[in-house]
C-alpha cells in the first residue's frame, strides 16, 4: 500500500536521489528550476509516496508571482516518479491530494511546465497560462494553469516570477 504523506527534512536525500534517476543532471538548467532559487517549497504542499519504506515519488509547490501587479500563484514540479514504478497512478494521486490542499489553503492559481495531454486530466491546460509568460525558454504549448477558484486567471498577465521579499530592515545608526 502507498502512503502519501507531507515532505520531512529526512525525506530529501532520498528525493534528491529520485529526481536525478527520473530527470538526469540537467534537470537544474530548465528554466522553472530559475524560479525555485532560493525559494524553499511549500512543506505543506509537498508530498512524498512511500511503499513498503522505499520512495515511489515526489511533489513540490513553490510560491510564485505573476505580472507587474504581482498575483500569488503555486509552481508545480518537479513531479517524480520512481521510474520502475510509473503508470501506476502515483503521480496523479499525489497531485489530487496537493491541489485539494491548495484549494482548501485558499490558493487560486497553479502553473507547471510539462505536456497537456498528461496534465489535462486534472484540469491543466495550456489555454489558461495563454497570458503567462516565464523567465527563460519554454516552449509555451508546456506552459499551463489551473484555476483552483473558477475565474482567477481573469485579466492575470505577464512574466512569472520569484516572490518579491520585503528588504531587510537593520537598526538606524
Amino acid at each position: 500500500m502507498i502512503e502519501y504523506v507531507c515532505e520531512k527534512p529526512s525525506d530529501l536525500t532520498a528525493i534528491e536521489d529520485m529526481l536525478d534517476k527520473a530527470f538526469g543532471p540537467g534537470r537544474f538548467a530548465k528554466t522553472a528550476y530559475r524560479l525555485r532559487e532560493g525559494v524553499a517549497p511549500l512543506g505543506n504542499l509537498s508530498f512524498v509516496a512511500w511503499e513498503d519504506g522505499v520512495l515511489r515519488g515526489s511533489l513540490r509547490f513553490w510560491p510564485i508571482e505573476i505580472g507587474d501587479d504581482n498575483v500569488p500563484a503555486l509552481l508545480l514540479g518537479p513531479l517524480a516518479v520512481d521510474p520502475e514504478h510509473r503508470g501506476r497512478g502515483i503521480a496523479i494521486r499525489m497531485m489530487q491530494i496537493a491541489l485539494a490542499r491548495a484549494a482548501d489553503d485558499g490558493h487560486r492559481i497553479v502553473v507547471l511546465v510539462g505536456d497537456e495531454p498528461y496534465y489535462a486530466r486534472l484540469g491543466f491546460s495550456a489555454a489558461m497560462g495563454r497570458g503567462l509568460r516565464m523567465p527563460g525558454p519554454v516552449d509555451q504549448a508546456r506552459l499551463l494553469a489551473l484555476e483552483l477558484v473558477p475565474g482567477a486567471l481573469r485579466d492575470v498577465a505577464g512574466l512569472i516570477h520569484q516572490p518579491l521579499r520585503a528588504p531587510e530592515c537593520s537598526a538606524a545608526e
